[in-house]
């Protein structure tokens, strides 16, 4: 079994993108450590859709130019993820668990301040070699969730 799919399949620890009141998550409080990091300990669904998101980067940018800094691909990351959350019916709010692959390890700090994640991982390597950053997620969607962020 690769890092990855390990790493999906024991995290336990949830990333605190929405409030306990909005989606079908409620979040654990955290140590102020976690705190600080963005994530929380445990995650409580109850009912809704999940979503299991694939490995998702972002290396040029809407134009098709190339993104070189970590800061850049870090950002169109997401956007790719909250365009891919769009179609199943949800919002980047959604996401209850996060898993970061990183190629270098001083970058962490900045990921944390763009966003905060359940795990992050320093990878040697990425199946596209420009690639700086990969980020995997699963995210609840709730039953009376209409894709708009609107409950």
């Amino acid at each position: 079994m690769t890092i990855r799919l390990f790493a999906a399949a024991v995290l336990v620890a949830a990333y605190g993108l929405a409030s306990a009141s909005a989606g079908a998550a409620e979040f654990i409080e955290g140590t102020d450590r976690m705190k600080a990091r963005a994530y929380s300990p445990a995650v409580i669904t109850d009912g809704g859709r999940i979503v299991w998101l694939a490995g998702m980067g972002g290396i040029t940018d809407a134009d098709g130019k190339p993104i070189t800094d970590f800061a850049g691909q870090t950002r169109r990351a997401f956007q790719n993820i909250e365009a891919t959350l769009k179609r199943a019916g949800g919002t980047l709010a959604d996401i209850v668990t996060m898993t970061v692959f990183i190629r270098n390890q001083a970058d962490g700090d900045e990921f944390v301040k763009i966003r905060g994640a359940s795990a992050l991982i320093t990878a040697k390597d990425f199946a596209v070699p420009q690639l700086l950053v990969e980020i995997q997620a699963i995210a609840v969607i709730g039953e009376r969730n209409d894709g708009t962020g609107r409950r």
